[in-house]
């Protein structure tokens, strides 16, 4: 189930509707109609997504997920914790402001997106320099998770990881080879072709850019 009509919503359900039956709940009945022509199976409905015996008529306590989607983050939250509340497995909510980021794990929203931070981490991976195959944010702190690719055989897999040393603001977390994963100690070596999850503050990078290039 996702509730909201904006093209967030819009696009999950066209992505979704393929592999699951997606039911779409959204408060503009004109922007409904618009939905239906453009959806081919996703079941769009006109009401008010704030009401919680809506949401249960349209089946919400049969639902394995549960998107709130819409522009108001306090809705989003609201509604995410009303379908776990009737056993929804999964919640998604769409939150814009940063504070409620920092709560709503721990209140009991599943996931969290924000436009922004997806966003910037998007453009922040194609800005950094080496070959970054993807980068995650940590809520609430400055560190976070890079991958890069070990596109050529030069020091980084001549020497063990203690010998390359590291910025000491840098930990290599975790090496994927293949359909390997390693959790490395010093005496690790990279190969030709893995995956190197670093967690990193952002003091490290010039090291690791320049380690990784």
């Amino acid at each position: 189930m996702i509730i909201g009509g904006d093209d967030l919503a819009y696009s999950t359900a066209r992505e979704l509707e393929d592999d699951y039956g997606v039911t779409l709940i959204h408060n503009d009945k004109e922007r409904c109609k618009w939905l239906a022509e453009r959806l081919d199976s996703a079941l769009i409905i006109h009401g008010d997504y704030k009401n919680i015996n809506l949401l249960i008529e349209e089946g919400l306590e049969t639902m394995d997920g549960f998107l709130a989607l819409t522009d108001s983050s306090e809705t989003n939250i609201i509604t995410s914790l009303s379908a776990k509340n009737h056993g929804v497995y999964k919640t998604i909510a769409h939150v814009d402001t940063r504070e409620y980021i920092h709560i709503s794990h721990s209140i009991g929203v599943d996931s969290l997106i924000n436009k922004k931070l997806v966003a910037a981490n998007h453009v922040s991976r194609y800005l950094k320099k080496g070959h970054v195959e993807a980068v995650s944010g940590i809520q609430g702190v400055e560190a976070e998770f890079v991958q890069y690719a070990v596109s050529k055989n030069n020091k980084l897999t001549k020497k063990n990881l203690k010998a390359l040393h590291f910025p000491d603001t840098a930990i290599v977390a975790g090496v994927i080879r293949g359909e390997e994963v390693f959790i490395p100690d010093g005496e690790f070596q990279l190969q030709l072709n893995d995956k190197a999850i670093v967690l990193a503050l952002p003091e490290a990078k010039p090291v690791l850019e320049k380690l990784f290039n």
